[in-house]
């Protein structure tokens, strides 16, 4: 960008000095940086606007939102549809054998549907394209797991004594001098 007396000039438009001088509209291509220098033109970087072409035509130029809105949901959507779709078989079995899912399997699924849609709900809430880009672009889009609040785990006690010994999902751990068996 080229500047004069602090107002930038336009590249291919005639422009016109303080003191009258009158300039065509190619010099500024045609001229050297030192002609350029001895009128007092600047040559400065064009300043970066940047944006996101996702919800954005250009810096400040907004696409239409409830259009928007309608490809985000569809985004949850397929998103949620494909998450599903890893457990669909403890489904699809039950239906033609009756036997059941695990709990944890349909508690996974009701999460999952529970998550989609309230991210639906919030992004047909959004008013603007500006909270929408927000939202999409925020922590919370794109997590699709529960929040997990931190288990407290307790030690067994047996035969009325409290040992070094704690029961985990890979085995039973030992303390000091004790054996440890592994399942």
């Amino acid at each position: 960008m080229f500047i004069l007396n602090e107002k930038p000039l336009a590249p291919d438009s005639a422009f016109k000095t303080e003191d009258g001088r009158q300039f065509p509209a190619n010099w500024l291509r045609l001229s050297t940086p030192e002609e350029r220098e001895a009128i007092g033109i600047v040559e400065v970087p064009d300043p970066v606007q940047a944006y996101d072409q996702r919800f954005y035509w250009d810096a400040g130029i907004p696409k239409d939102h409830a259009q928007l809105v309608e490809q985000w949901v569809g985004q949850v959507k397929q998103t949620a549809g494909s998450l599903l779709s890893q457990s669909d078989w403890y489904i699809t079995r039950f239906t033609e054998t009756g036997r059941e899912a695990p709990q944890s399997v349909l508690s996974r699924r009701a999460e999952v549907r529970t998550l989609s849609n309230e991210k639906e709900a919030f992004l047909e809430a959004t008013a603007s394209t500006d909270e929408l880009a927000a939202y999409v672009t925020g922590p919370e889009f794109n997590v699709w797991e529960p929040v997990v609040t931190e288990a407290t785990v307790e030690v067994p006690v047996i035969d009325g004594f409290t040992s070094g010994t704690a029961i985990t999902g890979s085995g039973i751990l030992g303390g000091s001098g004790e054996d440890i068996l592994s399942f």
